[in-house]
């Protein structure tokens, strides 16, 4: 039954799709099946032209062209291609790249691969919230640099960079700037001309799309962006990324932005009274037993991590059963290492495995919420008495109904 399901507060891993999006994927699952590269017959037309409808939906969230948007699988195989294609086409060139360390993993990875290929990349450092300084960047960049690939939120800690001052700094230097935008998308506003971004990367399930499908903005203006592909085989996409297109996962991801632009602020502003309720509910439960990892103010209305004094986040969520929340990335959770982001903000070990992100989405309600700071601070308190670290809570364990809470959701 739904209403005995955990409280879902992991928006940052993946969210739930729109119903709406659902709505409008469902015909290029059944009647319209065509082919978006088979012209010659009514089925493909049709398929072509929702592709390029979608188009156009995925360009004006980001402020950019139709003829601009490359489909892809998601932001790992956009980061990819923005990065390795970007480093292959201008070898000539140079072969430095500069980026941050705390970027996905999806760019750390093709970084390390270009250095065993005798590339050259400097791994800025970031402040203790994780946000890289412009100035570091710029000083970064040198003559032989041809890529600077800096996110425009932190998938774990949801803390903003500033990417127009980077951008700015790119453009001084002559020197392509790539932006993996996939948590920013739909939570706050992302202007690829306003930033200076020459690539940006997308995902569909980060914004309450489907999954398996993305896009990679390349920019063909004031300068037109060359990059190499990553597969071969038929063309598709002018060449930049061939395969069959994912008709109706384009269409979702297309009626995903649509949305995103109509009800971006007034959702935005919703999400982050949620995400403050919390936070001041868990201060309110736990006072000094919690901290932010999180920027107080550069950060997603969605997102906050937080670390627990003498609390295994691990050990915490299974304390949890009624939450379903992350201890790290979902692209990372495999490992058992500790998180490379919360190492990089000067964490130690322990503050790292006891940190807990909470992400929020467009289907959280109050109720959840309050819900969850009692979850939180009760767990909290046992796994202390537990462990033999004691902490004083203003929420009595025994006055908290779960299944009652979650009764009370909103439909």
């Amino acid at each position: 039954m739904a209403n005995d399901r955990p409280i879902y507060l992991d928006n940052n891993a993946t969210t739930r799709v729109d119903p709406r999006v659902l709505a409008a994927m469902l015909p290029y699952l059944s009647d319209e099946m065509g082919n978006a590269a088979s012209r010659n017959h009514v089925f493909g037309r049709l398929a072509r032209e929702a592709v390029q409808r979608a188009r156009g939906e995925v360009a004006a969230l980001i402020g950019a062209s139709g003829d601009e948007i490359v489909w892809t699988s998601g932001a790992t195989e956009s980061d990819n291609l923005a990065v390795q294609g970007a480093a292959r086409m201008h070898e000539e060139r140079g072969r430095h790249l500069v980026t941050t360390t705390v970027e996905h993993k999806a760019v750390l990875d093709a970084c390390h691969f270009l250095e065993r290929q005798g590339h050259g990349v400097t791994y800025v450092c970031v402040d203790r919230h994780g946000r890289v300084e412009a100035e570091k960047v710029g000083a970064a960049i040198r003559a032989d640099t041809v890529l600077v690939s800096v996110m425009a939120a932190n998938n774990e800690l949801g803390t903003l960079n500033p990417v127009a001052d980077i951008g700015r700094a790119c453009k001084e230097r002559g020197v392509l700037l790539h932006c993996d935008a996939t948590q920013a998308i739909g939570k706050v506003p992302v202007n690829v001309e306003a930033m200076g971004v020459d690539l940006l990367s997308i995902s569909g399930h980060k914004l309450h799309g489907p999954k398996g499908v993305g896009a990679l903005y390349v920019r063909q203006k004031r300068p037109r962006v060359r990059i190499a592909p990553l597969l071969y085989g038929g063309g598709h996409e002018d060449g930049l990324r061939s395969g069959t297109l994912n008709v109706p996962g384009i269409v979702g991801l297309g009626a995903a932005c649509a949305l995103a632009r109509a009800e971006m602020t007034a959702e935005a502003a919703r999400i982050a009274r949620l995400r403050d309720r919390l936070w001041e509910g868990l201060q309110r439960g736990l006072g000094e037993v919690v901290a932010r990892n999180s920027h107080p103010r550069e950060c997603l209305p969605n997102t906050l991590n937080v670390r627990f004094d003498g609390v295994e986040g691990d050990r915490l969520i299974f304390a949890m059963p009624g939450l379903a929340i992350s201890s790290g990335s979902a692209c990372t959770t495999s490992s058992l290492e500790p998180s490379y982001v919360l190492r990089a903000i000067g964490l130690r070990d322990d503050q790292i495995y006891g940190s807990l992100r909470f992400s929020l989405g467009r289907f959280n309600t109050e109720a959840e919420i309050d819900a969850a700071i009692a979850i939180v601070v009760n767990a909290v308190t046992r796994v202390r008495v537990m462990t033999g670290t004691k902490v004083e809570s203003s929420i009595e364990p025994g006055l908290f109904d779960a299944a009652a809470a979650r009764r009370r959701r909103a439909p």
